[in-house]
């Protein structure tokens, strides 16, 4: 790995691979273009695996925790001991992300990358400890660059053991009490918007909360002013797991393994991956659209169409591996159904 490793070149998809998938979608015995967007996909999962006939079988969901600094300013209704108690329950089955990994048989995978909580080791958890939580970016930047790319490191290591085993799709999830304010504060000066139009209620906060998390968003824009670039910002502004999803991201468009990115939080570190590494962009596909009032802006700079709208803001990596059954019946359709040559059905009239 180089030590800009962020950088390197990305996989190209492979165009062949597609053009056949679209041949036989054209043989199918239905009407062209009647699954919609479903034919796009499997066209896109084609090219990017390499074969004519995606296949979705195995499936490595990562969830990256940590604490951010930021917290301290109220701008979350739960406290951040919770961040610390969710590791547990993630691997203890008690989750949402590891009811719906164990309903799709998926691979599940969760890292500790600093708690304000201190932690024993846990069974199950990858504990890598970058210390507890980020600072507190309304008083200064929230990590050192240095940091911040041993948090880019951490994603990127994850995919690498998903690649080792073979996976066919990496989700990323997130979990840190605070994350969404940090994501709307980078998302704030990556698309130079204004907090009124991104920040949203996150956990549950009422009106009045909203109101304070702008204000606090507001004044470490003005803190942290100045011609940054994507890494500086994500040092200033970031969280320890929006970083390792950033390093995720690109690791996987480097590697030729298909990203399916979750909500509001996943869809800001894939915008800072697609900063940092434009060519990882062909590599990611968007699972939903959140009830969060900043990701219709992030997915619109990111020029995505999310699969599903169900009025998700969960996180965990949830709302993609609801979308996972869909992707898998749309591959189920176009490797399994009959080309009209084969059910003697036929064709269009000219």
């Amino acid at each position: 790995m180089s030590v800009r490793w962020w950088q390197d070149e990305c996989r190209v998809p492979d165009e062949t691979a597609r053009a056949s998938a679209m041949q036989r979608n054209a043989r199918l015995t239905k009407p062209a273009g009647a699954l919609g967007r479903l034919e796009w996909v499997v066209q896109t999962l084609a090219g990017l695996q390499g074969r004519e006939r995606p296949s979705l079988e195995r499936i490595w969901i990562a969830v990256f925790a940590g604490d951010h600094g930021v917290a301290h300013e109220g701008v979350s209704a739960y406290p951040q001991s919770v961040t610390a108690q969710m590791l547990a329950n993630f691997v203890e089955g008690g989750a949402a992300i590891s009811v719906l990994a164990g309903q799709l048989g998926a691979r599940l995978e969760v890292i500790d990358l600093g708690t304000v909580a201190a932690l024993q080791p846990l069974p199950g958890v990858r504990h890598v400890a970058l210390g507890a939580g980020t600072r507190n970016f309304t008083q200064g930047a929230a990590m050192s660059a240095d940091v911040c790319e041993q948090a880019l490191g951490a994603g990127h290591d994850s995919v690498m053991r998903a690649c080792d085993a073979g996976t066919d799709l990496f989700i990323g999830g997130e979990m840190g009490i605070g994350n969404t304010t940090t994501a709307a504060a980078l998302a704030c000066a990556l698309l130079g918007a204004t907090p009124d139009r991104l920040v949203g209620p996150g956990t549950g906060l009422d009106v009045g909360g909203v109101a304070h998390k702008r204000a606090v968003i507001e004044r470490a824009l003005v803190r942290h002013a100045g011609a940054h670039d994507t890494l500086g910002w994500m040092q200033r502004l970031g969280g320890f797991e929006i970083a390792a999803l950033t390093g995720a991201y690109i690791a996987c468009a480097q590697q030729g393994l298909v990203a399916l990115v979750d909500g509001f939080i996943c869809s800001v570190a894939a915008l800072c991956a697609v900063r940092l590494n434009p060519a990882c962009r062909d590599w990611l596909l968007f699972a939903h659209r959140s009830a969060e009032p900043g990701h219709g802006a992030v997915l619109a700079a990111l020029d995505a169409r999310p699969l599903l709208d169900l009025d998700l803001r969960l996180g965990e990596g949830s709302g993609a591996a609801l979308a996972v059954p869909l992707l898998r019946l749309a591959c189920a359709l176009h490797d399994a159904m009959a080309t009209f040559d084969e059910a003697a059905v036929a064709v269009k009239n000219r």
